[in-house]
């Protein structure tokens, strides 16, 4: 009954438009005085959350993200991967969703991959008449990509949460975000090769290649850095944030020569907003995090759920079910920090790996940033594509199905999140 009406509160907090962070922290230090814990845990908890070395990557890749965004580089990697793939069949869509997944390896958010990209490829994708809503909704799905394919925030986030390897969890997103490209490739391959709309692309010669190519070199330099960094264990993925900001600076302020001061503030003070909101929620949520283990709200939860759930996979479905219609009138984050407390304490009786559930988690998460009303990348694309709401919308719904689908895939087959941290 305590679950059921603080939950209720909370939502109820959501709902009349109090921010997450405030609902969060307020209803957590309200529980606490009521419940006759000392009110200190508050301070406590909002010191131990901003002052984690992991949570530090997350101001430094938006920093990095953001002065990429801002450098122009987005045009760069574009114009690469199209001189090699654009004359395939829906070439142009290709390489989106490849410039899209290679950005995602660089930034590590979904919004400013969706930002980057769908700045170059939008106008050029309807200039070669593929249909609008085609366009918004796969460049909203595309940006997705840039919170599965490590290094991602929210995996950052749940590993402070639950304590897992960060690690583990950005080696386990590599096979479910290849298949998720796979996926949006084919998706779009076929919708071409049937529109009656598609023009076809002359092929690229040699020398545009190599132009392209060379202009877009130091960004697929980085992506290859960060990843060999992170994975072969030359530096943590804090520090590979820190050499991925400093590296983008080399990048777009000396090699390519794009990036002024002014970009650079704007691009700054747009990473520290960002910074403030996410940290934030993350010590609201620690403090209510605080609260409801002190009421052993997460331990009845989980009781409860065991008792219910004596199976994995109904369990899976029936959170799957609760993301999806949170991911309605919650952003992704808000999801997370709100539900993964509740739910991590059930998986080890229900033999659910927690690397796994990371993944599956995040995935689900994903499909929270394109579902109206309130999809973050939704937004970002009508913004960009200056497009209604409902076109961006219309777009979306089979890449989102893709999403589900990937879902399935890896309950049915775990090994192609787990293969790689664990069986490589």
């Amino acid at each position: 009954m305590t679950a059921a009406l603080v939950l209720l509160a909370l939502f109820v907090l959501l709902l009349v438009g109090i921010p997450v962070a405030f609902a969060l922290g307020g209803l957590g230090y309200l529980m606490l005085e009521l419940g006759g814990f000392s009110p200190l845990m508050v301070p406590q908890g909002l010191l131990s959350t901003l002052d984690n070395f992991i949570l530090l990557a997350v101001p430094l890749f938006l920093l990095m993200s953001n002065v990429l965004l801002k450098g122009g580089v987005g045009h760069d990697l574009f114009a690469a991967v199209q001189a090699w793939v654009g004359h395939w069949p829906g070439g142009l869509a290709v390489a989106t969703v490849v410039s899209c997944g290679i950005f995602a390896a660089i930034s590590g958010s979904s919004v400013a991959t969706a930002a980057t990209i769908g700045t170059v490829a939008i106008p050029e994708m309807i200039r070669r008449g593929y249909p609008r809503p085609f366009v918004l909704g796969l460049l909203a799905a595309g940006g997705t990509l840039g919170i599965l394919i490590p290094p991602s925030i929210p995996m950052i986030v749940f590993g402070f949460i639950t304590e897992e390897s960060v690690i583990a969890l950005f080696l386990a997103g590599i096979g479910p975000g290849l298949l998720l490209i796979a996926l949006f490739i084919g998706f779009s391959m076929l919708y071409a090769r049937f529109s009656p709309d598609y023009q076809p692309q002359p092929k690229a010669g040699w020398a545009e290649r190599r132009a392209t190519g060379i202009r877009a070199l130091p960004t697929f330099g980085l992506a290859a850095l960060i990843i060999w960094g992170i994975y072969a264990g030359a530096f943590t993925p804090t520090e590979a944030a820190a050499v991925g900001f400093a590296a983008a600076l080399v990048i777009t302020g000396l090699i390519l020569r794009t990036l002024t001061w002014a970009m650079l503030r704007e691009a700054t003070l747009e990473a520290m907003k960002t910074t403030v909101t996410i940290l934030l929620i993350v010590a609201g949520a620690k403090v209510f995090g605080k609260a409801i283990t002190l009421y052993r709200i997460p331990q009845e939860i989980s009781l409860a759920i065991t008792q219910t759930f004596n199976e994995a996979w109904l369990f899976i479905l029936v959170v799957a079910a609760v993301l999806v219609l949170m991911g309605l009138f919650l952003e992704a984050l808000s999801m997370m920090l709100i539900m993964v407390p509740v739910l991590a304490p059930s998986l080890g009786g229900l033999g659910i790996d927690p690397i796994w559930f990371g993944i599956f988690f995040v995935i689900m998460v994903e499909c929270a940033l394109i579902t109206p009303p309130v999809g973050l990348n939704l937004y970002v694309i009508q913004a960009v594509g200056r497009a209604s709401m409902g076109e961006v919308a219309a777009g979306v719904w089979p890449f989102l199905a893709l999403m589900l689908v990937t879902v399935l895939c890896i309950f049915l087959l775990p090994d192609i999140a787990l293969y790689i941290p664990f069986k490589l």
